[in-house]
Protein backbone atom coordinates (compact mmCIF):
# COMPACT_ATOMS: atom_id res chain seq x y z
CA UNK A 1 0.00 0.00 0.00
CA UNK A 2 1.36 3.27 -0.82
CA UNK A 3 0.30 6.61 1.21
CA UNK A 4 1.80 9.66 1.07
CA UNK A 5 1.97 11.66 4.03
CA UNK A 6 2.59 15.03 4.49
CA UNK A 7 5.73 16.73 6.60
CA UNK A 8 5.44 16.76 9.92
CA UNK A 9 5.08 20.01 11.64
CA UNK A 10 5.86 21.64 14.81
CA UNK A 11 2.77 21.82 16.53
CA UNK A 12 3.17 21.77 20.26
CA UNK A 13 2.98 25.06 21.02
CA UNK A 14 -0.03 25.35 18.99
CA UNK A 15 -1.98 23.49 21.72
CA UNK A 16 -2.98 24.68 24.86
CA UNK A 17 -2.00 22.70 28.11
CA UNK A 18 -4.82 21.43 30.04
CA UNK A 19 -3.72 20.00 33.08
CA UNK A 20 -7.32 18.19 33.96
CA UNK A 21 -6.47 15.86 31.20
CA UNK A 22 -3.91 14.36 32.90
CA UNK A 23 -4.54 10.67 32.87
CA UNK A 24 -2.15 8.12 34.55
CA UNK A 25 -3.20 4.38 33.60
CA UNK A 26 -2.80 1.61 36.07
CA UNK A 27 -2.36 -2.28 35.92
CA UNK A 28 -2.63 -5.01 38.50
CA UNK A 29 -5.46 -5.23 40.61
CA UNK A 30 -6.29 -4.55 43.95
CA UNK A 31 -7.95 -7.54 46.18
CA UNK A 32 -11.68 -6.25 46.04
CA UNK A 33 -10.51 -6.90 42.00
CA UNK A 34 -9.95 -10.47 42.31
CA UNK A 35 -13.61 -12.59 42.54
CA UNK A 36 -13.52 -16.41 42.27
CA UNK A 37 -14.23 -17.58 38.52
CA UNK A 38 -12.88 -14.68 37.18
CA UNK A 39 -10.72 -15.38 34.11
CA UNK A 40 -8.08 -13.08 32.44
CA UNK A 41 -6.85 -13.52 28.98
CA UNK A 42 -3.29 -11.86 29.35
CA UNK A 43 -2.02 -9.77 26.60
CA UNK A 44 0.95 -9.93 23.79
CA UNK A 45 2.08 -13.42 23.50
CA UNK A 46 5.46 -14.64 23.06
CA UNK A 47 7.17 -16.19 20.21
CA UNK A 48 9.96 -18.48 21.53
CA UNK A 49 13.40 -17.95 19.19
CA UNK A 50 15.98 -20.49 19.03
CA UNK A 51 18.26 -17.49 19.75
CA UNK A 52 16.33 -16.13 23.02
CA UNK A 53 16.27 -20.26 23.83
CA UNK A 54 20.27 -20.85 23.40
CA UNK A 55 20.92 -17.62 25.87
CA UNK A 56 18.76 -18.25 28.52
CA UNK A 57 19.70 -22.02 28.82
CA UNK A 58 23.59 -20.32 28.72
CA UNK A 59 22.69 -17.36 31.03
CA UNK A 60 21.41 -19.28 33.96
CA UNK A 61 24.04 -21.82 33.72
CA UNK A 62 22.20 -24.99 32.66
CA UNK A 63 24.06 -27.76 31.35
CA UNK A 64 21.80 -30.12 30.45
CA UNK A 65 22.67 -30.74 26.98
CA UNK A 66 18.84 -31.27 26.02
CA UNK A 67 18.38 -27.36 26.00
CA UNK A 68 22.24 -26.36 24.17
CA UNK A 69 22.57 -29.56 21.27
CA UNK A 70 19.91 -29.92 18.85
CA UNK A 71 21.72 -33.41 17.79
CA UNK A 72 21.22 -34.52 21.26
CA UNK A 73 17.69 -33.24 21.39
CA UNK A 74 16.90 -34.76 18.09
CA UNK A 75 18.81 -38.61 19.17
CA UNK A 76 15.91 -38.33 22.83
CA UNK A 77 13.22 -38.07 20.52
CA UNK A 78 12.37 -34.42 20.43
CA UNK A 79 11.31 -32.68 17.43
CA UNK A 80 14.07 -30.12 18.10
CA UNK A 81 16.18 -28.37 20.73
CA UNK A 82 13.21 -27.36 23.34
CA UNK A 83 12.90 -24.59 25.54
CA UNK A 84 14.27 -24.83 29.19
CA UNK A 85 11.52 -25.73 31.31
CA UNK A 86 12.58 -22.49 33.44
CA UNK A 87 12.45 -20.02 30.36
CA UNK A 88 9.02 -21.60 29.75
CA UNK A 89 8.19 -20.85 33.51
CA UNK A 90 9.21 -17.55 33.79
CA UNK A 91 7.51 -16.74 30.35
CA UNK A 92 4.17 -17.86 31.17
CA UNK A 93 4.46 -16.17 34.39
CA UNK A 94 5.21 -13.15 33.17
CA UNK A 95 2.82 -12.80 30.92
CA UNK A 96 -0.04 -12.50 33.23
CA UNK A 97 1.65 -10.39 35.42
CA UNK A 98 0.15 -7.02 34.20
CA UNK A 99 -3.31 -7.73 34.87
CA UNK A 100 -2.89 -10.45 37.39
CA UNK A 101 -0.77 -9.58 39.85
CA UNK A 102 1.16 -5.90 38.88
CA UNK A 103 -0.21 -4.76 42.13
CA UNK A 104 0.66 -7.65 44.50
CA UNK A 105 2.92 -6.98 48.03
CA UNK A 106 4.43 -10.61 47.18
CA UNK A 107 4.19 -13.69 45.68
CA UNK A 108 3.58 -16.08 48.02
CA UNK A 109 4.39 -19.89 46.14
CA UNK A 110 3.99 -21.94 43.05
CA UNK A 111 2.08 -25.00 43.53
CA UNK A 112 1.01 -27.95 41.06
CA UNK A 113 2.99 -26.62 38.23
CA UNK A 114 3.12 -29.02 35.58
CA UNK A 115 4.72 -29.33 32.06
CA UNK A 116 2.75 -30.73 30.00
CA UNK A 117 4.47 -30.37 25.58
CA UNK A 118 7.69 -29.38 24.86
CA UNK A 119 8.40 -25.68 23.35
CA UNK A 120 10.07 -25.66 19.98
CA UNK A 121 12.00 -22.61 18.19
CA UNK A 122 8.94 -20.48 16.66
CA UNK A 123 6.31 -21.37 19.12
CA UNK A 124 4.20 -18.89 20.14
CA UNK A 125 3.04 -19.06 23.82
CA UNK A 126 -0.34 -17.09 25.09
CA UNK A 127 -1.36 -17.32 28.80
CA UNK A 128 -4.81 -17.59 30.53
CA UNK A 129 -5.48 -16.66 34.39
CA UNK A 130 -8.58 -17.99 36.67
CA UNK A 131 -8.97 -16.62 39.87
CA UNK A 132 -9.49 -19.71 42.09
CA UNK A 133 -10.04 -18.38 45.84
CA UNK A 134 -10.05 -14.87 47.44
CA UNK A 135 -9.40 -14.51 51.31
CA UNK A 136 -9.87 -11.34 52.82
CA UNK A 137 -8.04 -9.71 55.87
CA UNK A 138 -9.60 -6.78 57.06
CA UNK A 139 -7.35 -3.92 56.64
CA UNK A 140 -4.50 -5.78 55.96
CA UNK A 141 -3.40 -7.74 52.69
CA UNK A 142 -5.50 -10.63 51.76
CA UNK A 143 -4.56 -13.72 49.76
CA UNK A 144 -5.14 -14.91 46.26
CA UNK A 145 -5.50 -17.66 44.56
CA UNK A 146 -4.92 -17.80 40.75
CA UNK A 147 -4.50 -20.53 38.31
CA UNK A 148 -2.38 -19.78 35.29
CA UNK A 149 -2.06 -22.04 31.54
CA UNK A 150 0.31 -21.45 28.56
CA UNK A 151 -1.07 -22.49 25.26
CA UNK A 152 0.77 -22.90 22.60
CA UNK A 153 -0.45 -21.73 18.48
CA UNK A 154 -1.99 -25.60 18.30
CA UNK A 155 -3.98 -25.00 21.42
CA UNK A 156 -2.13 -27.17 23.67
CA UNK A 157 -1.45 -26.87 26.93
CA UNK A 158 2.57 -26.53 27.28
CA UNK A 159 2.33 -25.42 30.94
CA UNK A 160 -0.41 -24.71 33.80
CA UNK A 161 0.50 -23.90 37.60
CA UNK A 162 -0.74 -22.38 40.41
CA UNK A 163 0.24 -19.34 42.73
CA UNK A 164 -0.96 -17.46 45.94
CA UNK A 165 -0.60 -13.92 45.63
CA UNK A 166 -0.56 -11.22 48.67
CA UNK A 167 -2.79 -8.22 47.55
CA UNK A 168 -3.28 -5.45 49.06
CA UNK A 169 -7.24 -3.94 49.38
CA UNK A 170 -8.05 -0.70 47.97
CA UNK A 171 -8.32 0.87 50.82
CA UNK A 172 -4.93 0.91 51.61
CA UNK A 173 -3.57 2.67 48.14
CA UNK A 174 -4.62 6.02 46.87
CA UNK A 175 -4.14 4.77 43.18
CA UNK A 176 -7.32 4.06 41.17
CA UNK A 177 -8.17 0.36 40.25
CA UNK A 178 -7.10 -0.97 36.83
CA UNK A 179 -9.59 -0.37 33.92
CA UNK A 180 -9.97 -4.17 33.24
CA UNK A 181 -12.70 -6.46 32.82
CA UNK A 182 -12.50 -10.32 32.86
CA UNK A 183 -12.37 -11.91 29.60
CA UNK A 184 -15.41 -14.46 29.43
CA UNK A 185 -13.69 -17.65 28.26
CA UNK A 186 -12.75 -21.00 29.77
CA UNK A 187 -9.90 -21.83 31.54
CA UNK A 188 -8.40 -25.46 29.41
CA UNK A 189 -6.34 -26.90 33.15
CA UNK A 190 -5.76 -30.28 32.29
CA UNK A 191 -6.37 -33.37 34.36
CA UNK A 192 -5.36 -35.66 34.91
CA UNK A 193 -1.33 -35.08 33.80
CA UNK A 194 -0.70 -36.22 30.26
CA UNK A 195 2.22 -34.57 29.52
CA UNK A 196 3.37 -35.01 25.41
CA UNK A 197 6.63 -37.39 25.85
CA UNK A 198 8.81 -37.88 22.88
CA UNK A 199 10.13 -41.10 22.39
CA UNK A 200 13.17 -41.84 25.04
CA UNK A 201 13.76 -44.96 23.58
CA UNK A 202 17.05 -43.47 21.33
CA UNK A 203 19.96 -42.14 23.31
CA UNK A 204 22.80 -40.20 22.26
CA UNK A 205 26.46 -40.80 23.42
CA UNK A 206 26.48 -41.33 27.13
CA UNK A 207 29.78 -38.88 26.96
CA UNK A 208 27.94 -35.70 26.48
CA UNK A 209 26.99 -35.77 29.81
CA UNK A 210 28.19 -36.47 33.05
CA UNK A 211 28.31 -40.27 35.08
CA UNK A 212 26.51 -39.76 38.16
CA UNK A 213 23.46 -38.12 36.85
CA UNK A 214 21.67 -40.80 36.16
CA UNK A 215 18.52 -42.35 38.06
CA UNK A 216 20.61 -45.09 39.75
CA UNK A 217 22.94 -42.73 41.58
CA UNK A 218 20.39 -41.36 43.29
CA UNK A 219 18.98 -42.63 46.92
CA UNK A 220 16.36 -41.80 48.52
CA UNK A 221 17.86 -39.26 51.36
CA UNK A 222 21.21 -38.21 50.15
CA UNK A 223 21.63 -34.33 50.31
CA UNK A 224 23.78 -32.97 47.20
CA UNK A 225 25.44 -29.47 47.83
CA UNK A 226 26.26 -28.00 44.55
CA UNK A 227 29.90 -26.15 45.21
CA UNK A 228 29.36 -23.44 42.76
CA UNK A 229 27.50 -20.11 43.52
CA UNK A 230 26.19 -17.10 41.24
CA UNK A 231 26.48 -13.69 42.39
CA UNK A 232 23.51 -11.56 40.70
CA UNK A 233 24.25 -8.17 39.36
CA UNK A 234 22.01 -5.67 37.69
CA UNK A 235 21.70 -7.27 34.74
CA UNK A 236 18.63 -8.74 35.89
CA UNK A 237 16.83 -5.71 35.46
CA UNK A 238 17.32 -6.22 31.85
CA UNK A 239 16.47 -9.85 32.22
CA UNK A 240 13.10 -9.37 33.77
CA UNK A 241 12.21 -7.34 30.92
CA UNK A 242 13.51 -10.14 28.62
CA UNK A 243 10.75 -12.65 29.87
CA UNK A 244 8.47 -9.94 29.98
CA UNK A 245 7.73 -9.55 33.65
CA UNK A 246 6.31 -6.00 33.85
CA UNK A 247 6.34 -5.63 37.82
CA UNK A 248 8.03 -2.13 38.81
CA UNK A 249 9.14 -3.87 42.24
CA UNK A 250 12.09 -5.58 39.81
CA UNK A 251 13.53 -2.56 37.79
CA UNK A 252 12.47 0.56 39.23
CA UNK A 253 14.10 1.86 42.13
CA UNK A 254 11.72 5.24 42.57
CA UNK A 255 9.38 2.40 43.17
CA UNK A 256 11.48 0.18 45.40
CA UNK A 257 12.65 2.86 47.52
CA UNK A 258 8.29 3.66 48.34
CA UNK A 259 8.07 0.09 49.45
CA UNK A 260 7.85 -0.67 52.81
CA UNK A 261 9.93 -3.77 54.47
CA UNK A 262 12.35 -5.93 53.45
CA UNK A 263 10.91 -5.50 50.04
CA UNK A 264 11.95 -1.42 50.01
CA UNK A 265 14.79 -0.09 49.10
CA UNK A 266 15.96 -0.82 45.82
CA UNK A 267 14.77 -3.57 42.98
CA UNK A 268 13.98 -7.18 44.16
CA UNK A 269 15.74 -9.40 42.00
CA UNK A 270 12.54 -11.90 39.96
CA UNK A 271 11.79 -14.66 41.61
CA UNK A 272 11.24 -16.77 38.76
CA UNK A 273 15.00 -15.55 37.58
CA UNK A 274 16.39 -16.72 41.00
CA UNK A 275 14.61 -19.90 40.48
CA UNK A 276 16.43 -20.73 37.41
CA UNK A 277 19.48 -19.80 38.15
CA UNK A 278 19.70 -22.20 41.90
CA UNK A 279 18.11 -25.18 39.05
CA UNK A 280 20.94 -24.07 36.77
CA UNK A 281 23.60 -24.21 39.70
CA UNK A 282 22.42 -27.88 40.33
CA UNK A 283 22.06 -28.94 36.27
CA UNK A 284 25.17 -30.81 36.36
CA UNK A 285 24.96 -32.68 39.86
CA UNK A 286 21.16 -33.76 38.84
CA UNK A 287 19.58 -32.85 35.82
CA UNK A 288 22.15 -33.24 32.96
CA UNK A 289 20.42 -36.79 32.31
CA UNK A 290 16.63 -35.73 32.99
CA UNK A 291 14.69 -35.69 29.87
CA UNK A 292 11.69 -33.84 31.02
CA UNK A 293 10.83 -31.90 33.64
CA UNK A 294 7.55 -32.81 35.08
CA UNK A 295 6.68 -30.03 37.67
CA UNK A 296 7.37 -28.71 40.82
CA UNK A 297 4.85 -27.77 43.70
CA UNK A 298 5.11 -26.12 47.51
CA UNK A 299 7.79 -23.49 46.20
CA UNK A 300 8.41 -20.14 47.85
CA UNK A 301 10.19 -17.26 48.26
CA UNK A 302 11.20 -16.93 52.00
CA UNK A 303 13.52 -14.09 51.86
CA UNK A 304 14.09 -11.40 48.53
CA UNK A 305 16.99 -11.37 46.55
CA UNK A 306 18.89 -8.07 45.28
CA UNK A 307 21.84 -7.13 43.39
CA UNK A 308 25.05 -8.33 44.72
CA UNK A 309 23.39 -11.36 46.43
CA UNK A 310 25.36 -14.52 45.36
CA UNK A 311 23.16 -17.60 45.20
CA UNK A 312 24.14 -21.04 46.07
CA UNK A 313 21.69 -24.29 45.79
CA UNK A 314 21.15 -27.72 47.74
CA UNK A 315 19.37 -30.52 46.84
CA UNK A 316 17.80 -33.63 48.53
CA UNK A 317 16.51 -36.62 47.49
CA UNK A 318 12.79 -37.77 48.71
CA UNK A 319 12.09 -40.68 46.25
CA UNK A 320 13.28 -42.50 43.24
CA UNK A 321 10.65 -44.77 41.57
CA UNK A 322 10.63 -46.28 37.90
CA UNK A 323 8.29 -44.65 34.88
CA UNK A 324 4.87 -45.71 34.22
CA UNK A 325 4.57 -48.66 31.55
CA UNK A 326 6.79 -48.98 28.60
CA UNK A 327 8.82 -45.91 30.02
CA UNK A 328 10.66 -47.80 32.76
CA UNK A 329 12.54 -49.76 30.96
CA UNK A 330 14.13 -46.10 30.01
CA UNK A 331 13.69 -43.97 31.75
CA UNK A 332 12.77 -43.33 36.22
CA UNK A 333 11.17 -40.65 38.69
CA UNK A 334 13.32 -39.10 40.88
CA UNK A 335 11.82 -36.16 43.52
CA UNK A 336 14.03 -33.50 44.90
CA UNK A 337 13.78 -31.34 47.58
CA UNK A 338 15.27 -28.07 46.57
CA UNK A 339 16.86 -24.80 48.70
CA UNK A 340 18.22 -22.11 47.38
CA UNK A 341 20.68 -19.66 49.76
CA UNK A 342 22.74 -16.84 49.86
CA UNK A 343 25.55 -15.07 50.63
CA UNK A 344 27.23 -18.20 51.80
CA UNK A 345 27.99 -21.40 50.29
CA UNK A 346 25.60 -24.55 50.08
CA UNK A 347 28.55 -26.58 51.91
CA UNK A 348 28.38 -23.84 54.94
CA UNK A 349 24.77 -23.90 55.02
CA UNK A 350 24.37 -27.33 55.17
CA UNK A 351 26.54 -27.54 58.08
CA UNK A 352 25.45 -24.47 60.19
CA UNK A 353 22.08 -25.18 59.96
CA UNK A 354 21.20 -28.77 59.97
CA UNK A 355 18.38 -30.18 59.88
CA UNK A 356 16.74 -27.25 60.32
CA UNK A 357 17.85 -25.93 56.45
CA UNK A 358 15.12 -28.39 55.00
CA UNK A 359 12.45 -27.72 57.11
CA UNK A 360 10.08 -25.28 55.19
CA UNK A 361 10.25 -21.53 56.50
CA UNK A 362 6.21 -21.18 56.79
CA UNK A 363 6.30 -24.25 59.77
CA UNK A 364 8.92 -22.95 61.61
CA UNK A 365 7.04 -20.20 63.81
CA UNK A 366 4.85 -23.22 65.08
CA UNK A 367 7.85 -25.03 65.81
CA UNK A 368 9.26 -22.16 68.06
CA UNK A 369 11.98 -22.47 65.53
CA UNK A 370 13.84 -18.84 63.75
CA UNK A 371 13.87 -18.58 60.28
CA UNK A 372 16.77 -18.71 58.34
CA UNK A 373 18.22 -15.25 57.18
CA UNK A 374 20.55 -16.63 54.53
CA UNK A 375 17.62 -19.41 52.85
CA UNK A 376 15.91 -17.74 50.01
CA UNK A 377 14.04 -20.57 48.42
CA UNK A 378 12.59 -23.99 48.29
CA UNK A 379 10.28 -26.18 46.34
CA UNK A 380 9.90 -29.65 45.99
CA UNK A 381 10.30 -31.07 42.07
CA UNK A 382 10.06 -34.47 39.78
CA UNK A 383 12.06 -35.46 37.26
CA UNK A 384 12.08 -37.96 34.56
CA UNK A 385 15.58 -38.98 34.55
CA UNK A 386 17.50 -41.58 32.26
CA UNK A 387 18.35 -44.80 33.64
CA UNK A 388 21.74 -46.11 32.90
CA UNK A 389 22.61 -47.06 29.50
CA UNK A 390 24.02 -50.94 29.50
CA UNK A 391 25.79 -51.01 26.27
Amino acid sequence: MAVTFDLQKECASEVAIDLDKIRAPQFGRFLEDYKPGQVFVHPRGYTFSRAQMDIFARTYMQTNPLYLNIEFAKAHGFDDTPASPQMVFNVVLSLGVQNDSEKVVANLGYYNAQFLAPVYPGDTIEAITKVVDREEKGTDPGIVTIRTVGINQRHRVVLQFERKLMVQPRGSSNGPAAAQQPDDVEIPWVEPMQPELPDFVVRAPAYLTGKHTYAEDFSVGDIIVHTNGRTITDEHVVQTYQVGNTHPMHYDRVYSRSVQGKLGGQPVVYGGLVFAWLEGLASRDVSENAVWELGFTEGYHTQPTISGDTVYAVSRVLNVEPAPGDLADVVSIVSFQFIGVKNISSYDAVHEFKEELFIKEKDKKNMKLDKIENKIFEIERRLIIKNRPYL
